[in-house]
């Protein structure tokens, strides 16, 4: 079996700063946004989109990243523990980003900047779906370095097992109620699982980076794109899910989902009644 490398969660020590894996992955992704960003601008002149309002969109987006993501935590995963603890919604170095929330936070943040500049919402949304599949990318390859939202337990025979020394307590939460998972805990020392965070780097990043630049390099209607971004994102989360390990307070919900993926369908369906609605215009 592979076991997780472990690495250091932080990747740069300057004194008493501590710079994180985490942080800089978020930052790969900014950069990848302004890159991939000046690339559609140059190679799609006539949209009058301009490098000045690329920088706007981005600083937009950051704000809509961080308190969509951090709000979104508070409110769908941990709302009564964040109600007994108000002032913990601000201890954001402790961690707690739902991909979910930040993603309606970066929608509110494009409307306003919609509004701001004269272009309807699915113009801004149609441009800016390319730009941030690489930045999931980097976001699944900062959990794997940091060892966390690893993946359900798997045979140890599998080619895809992994022992993640850092799930320690869920494995032994684990091993509690199944004695063939307390006979691998004994043997492995760690229960087998999936690296579900690398799945979540090649389907939610890698391969919807591919289908969203291919796609948009030609023209299409207004909202297309952003209904492949919605469509592909939930099917793509919903199928990894199936390997991830749900959150231990939550665990599996109605119909056997996840978290996870009951916030994934919404997105699907809106992604499907969007291009719909879209392949209907002129």
């Amino acid at each position: 079996m592979l076991t997780h490398p472990q690495i250091d969660a932080v990747a740069i020590h300057l004194g008493p700063l501590s710079i994180r894996w985490y942080g800089l992955m978020y930052l790969v992704g900014f950069v990848f946004f302004l890159w991939l960003g000046h690339r559609r601008i140059k190679r799609n002149p006539q949209s009058g989109w301009t490098t000045t309002q690329l920088d706007d969109l981005l600083f937009y987006g950051v704000l809509g990243v961080i308190l969509g993501g951090r709000l979104g935590y508070v409110l769908f995963y941990k709302p009564a523990f964040y109600l007994a603890n108000p002032l913990d919604v601000l201890k954001i170095w402790e961690g707690g980003m739902a991909f979910h929330g930040g993603f309606l936070g970066v929608l509110v943040a494009m409307w306003l900047f919609g509004r701001k500049t004269g272009r309807s919402f699915f113009e801004v949304t149609d441009f800016i779906a390319p730009l941030v599949p690489l930045g999931l990318a980097a976001g699944r390859l900062g959990n794997f370095i940091n060892g966390e939202l690893w993946g359900r337990v798997t045979s140890p025979d599998a080619p895809w097992a992994m022992l993640f020394p850092s799930a320690q307590q869920a494995d032994l939460k684990a091993a509690q109620f199944n004695p063939a998972y307390n006979a691998m805990l004994q043997a492995y020392g760690a229960l087998p699982r999936h690296a579900s965070q690398l799945y979540q780097f090649v389907l939610e990043g890698l391969l919807l980076f591919v289908v969203l630049w291919v796609f948009s390099g030609k023209p299409r209607r207004t909202g297309q794109v952003s209904a492949v971004f919605l469509l592909g994102y939930g099917l793509c989360r919903f199928i990894a899910e199936f390997a991830r390990e749900p959150d231990d307070f939550l665990g599996i919900l109605t119909f056997g989902f996840s978290m996870g993926q009951w916030l994934s369908l919404p997105m699907i369906l809106a992604g499907a009644a969007l291009w719909y609605t879209s392949s209907k215009q002129r």
